[in-house]
């Protein structure tokens, strides 16, 4: 059987697997292409030992939670800078003359920066529905908002040098 075969014989069935565990259809399709990927750059190593499909469950398993691994790594590392400047920026806000200098910086900062900061900080939206609003996804809404805080967060510095 070449490759094209298994490919075609076993490609929904790794699918539904992976859809299984991640619950995401976008996700599964990702992981279950780079699987077959996988499996095509090591189908000399197979040696027929165990069943071809629970090889491939077993190149889709290790893939997934690879993935899984690294996406909660990068999570992780979002959360954490997200609270010490987050922690920043909120001192900045409860002091009255910063949280001015904060409104004043926001109304001056392009688009779409100045949007997706306040629907984040004031209206308390979450990154997807940011996206959504903008026909983008999470992830652009999250750097959106980072890049956002960071120039407020630079002014800011600047601001208390200037005070200095």
């Amino acid at each position: 059987m070449d490759f094209e075969e298994i490919y075609s014989k076993y490609f929904k069935e790794v699918y539904l697997f992976i859809k299984s565990l991640s619950r995401d259809e976008s996700i599964a399709e990702e992981i279950t292409q780079e699987a077959f990927f996988k499996a095509l750059k090591s189908i000399e190593k197979f040696d027929g030992s165990k069943d071809i499909k629970a090889w491939l469950f077993t190149i889709a398993k290790n893939t997934y939670f690879s993935h899984y691994k690294r996406k909660k790594m990068q999570i992780d590392l979002d959360v954490m800078e997200e609270l010490s400047t987050g922690v920043q920026l909120i001192t900045h806000l409860m002091n009255e003359e910063d949280a001015f200098a904060v409104h004043q910086f926001l109304h001056l900062m392009e688009e779409p920066y100045k949007e997706v900061f306040s629907l984040r900080t004031f209206g308390e939206l979450p990154f997807e529905k940011i996206g959504r609003i903008f026909g983008k996804s999470a992830g652009w809404a999250r750097v959106t908002f980072y890049r956002a805080r960071k120039q407020i967060m630079v002014y800011m510095e600047e601001m208390n040098d200037e005070k200095d």
